[in-house]
């Protein structure tokens, strides 16, 4: 009887469990999926993203929306997450929102790459011509020569990115015209210009009305076609993590600039004091760390070469001090490869002057300090041997008149002096003579 008990508990207990796994992943399948999508695209933006998608697929979500405002971005962060796409399962929805935003550049696209494109009243697309500069940006003198014939190297981005979107505008049925032309003269367009050209296919107000009008609708995903069921469904937002939150710091190129100077300097006191460790173990990492953002950011190889003259030079000044001029030298050319070390006009990757102009002025108090003790050092009078002991102390051992005993510095000594000495008195080496010194007597208070 209690084993006919026991079969039919664990039989129940089993049904129980098999159930409540099938209710779970039937509500975890309705789920949709929302990314968000803001601020400039970068590494750390393709590295979020691209987890969502993961995180959405293993929990079987039937639905992906990525939420965009952005002003553009990385080429590389960029691509990598239309692969991610392009190969998902998984219907992706871009929408531009809220009211206000834009997905200028990168975001266009994305947008393009979606399955369903939709945007908010008030938002733009567009203006998806690549420009990458090879030195930081400086004010125009004059009229910029805009008749000018484009470059090799131009000519060939804007037909990469043109045959680009153009071949994501063809897989999504929108229109191709239009996509080359965003990229070739960098044009815009509002959400109702955007669906009357038949680049997105939705303006709605929010992301309810956007699930009400996507239920019912047919995707094509990898030769099949699916049927988006979006009414009575849970949004699931995918929030940054403390990952990605570490690697949007450590791609910020004010950080990669900070990073490296903390390196070079915890490098350089190690080498002034060898054996402390900690400075040499923290400027190891920093300059680790530095590393790793800067092959995740778009190089300027001119400027990575400036970048690791200067770090050559400033060591150089700790190893063999010339009283500044190698110090100098690292400085100014540590700056310069510091504004040339990011190949790209978007403002959210590169150095700022600010950072520039701060590390500049630490660097160059930091040389001064070590210019000043090295003069001091220079200039100091080293003395060795028994001319070391002149003018030290000690203390008389014994009473005498010509000659006695004297310990100095821990050692007794022989020792004469023209005047009467009594044991305990202080005395002070005038001269070495072999073993000999020559003391006197000096004056204390004993009352």
């Amino acid at each position: 009887m209690s084993r006919l008990i026991l079969t039919i508990a664990f039989a129940l207990l089993t049904s129980l469990a098999l159930t409540n796994q099938a209710q779970l992943e039937e509500t975890t399948s309705s789920r949709i999926w929302l990314i968000e999508i803001d601020g400039a695209i970068g590494p750390a933006t393709s590295d979020y993203v691209l987890r969502g998608f993961e995180q959405a697929s293993s929990s079987n979500a039937s639905l992906i929306v990525i939420r965009i405002n952005t002003p553009g971005g990385l080429d590389g962060a960029m691509r990598d997450i239309i692969q991610g796409i392009l190969s998902s399962d998984i219907p992706v929805v871009s929408y531009v929102g809220p009211k206000g935003a834009r997905a200028a550049s990168a975001g266009t696209y994305i947008a393009y790459a979606s399955h369903v494109a939709a945007m908010a009243p008030a938002t733009n697309l567009g203006a998806s011509t690549p420009v990458q500069i090879a030195a930081p940006t400086m004010p125009a003198t004059e009229e910029p020569a805009s008749a000018a014939e484009p470059s090799a190297m131009e000519k060939k981005m804007v037909n990469d990115a043109a045959a680009y979107i153009r071949g994501l505008a063809e897989l999504r049925g929108r229109n191709a015209a239009w996509a080359e032309k965003s990229v070739r003269q960098g044009v815009s367009l509002n959400a109702e210009a955007a669906l009357e050209e038949n680049v997105i296919d939705l303006v709605v107000e929010d992301l309810d009305t956007l699930l009400q009008e996507l239920d019912g609708r047919i995707v094509s995903i990898k030769d099949r076609e699916i049927t988006l069921q979006t009414r009575d469904t849970e949004l699931q937002p995918h929030l940054p993590d403390l990952r990605t939150e570490i690697l949007s710091i450590l791609t910020n190129p004010n950080v990669v600039m900070i990073l490296g100077m903390i390196g070079i300097y915890g490098i350089i006191l190690e080498f002034y004091n060898p054996g402390s460790l900690i400075p040499g173990v923290i400027g190891v990492i920093c300059l680790l760390l530095a590393a790793y953002a800067v092959q995740l950011l778009p190089l300027n190889y001119a400027g990575l070469a400036l970048l690791v003259l200067g770090i050559g030079l400033m060591v150089g000044e700790a190893l063999v001090p010339s009283f500044g001029i190698l110090g100098i030298g690292g400085v100014i050319a540590f700056c310069i490869g510091g504004l040339m070390l990011f190949d790209t006009e978007m403002e959210a990757f590169q150095v700022g002057l600010p950072t520039i102009g701060a590390t500049a002025v630490v660097s160059a108090l930091l040389i001064f300090a070590t210019v000043s003790i090295a003069m001091k050092i220079r200039n100091k009078k080293v003395t060795t041997g028994m001319s070391a002991l002149i003018g030290e102390h000690g203390e008389a051992l014994n009473d005498f008149g010509k000659e006695g005993q004297v310990r100095v510095g821990g050692e007794i000594w022989r020792a004469k002096s023209n005047e009467t000495i009594e044991a305990g008195d202080t005395v002070s080496v005038k001269s070495v003579n072999g073993l000999l010194m020559n003391v006197t007597k000096i004056e204390t208070n004993k009352g």
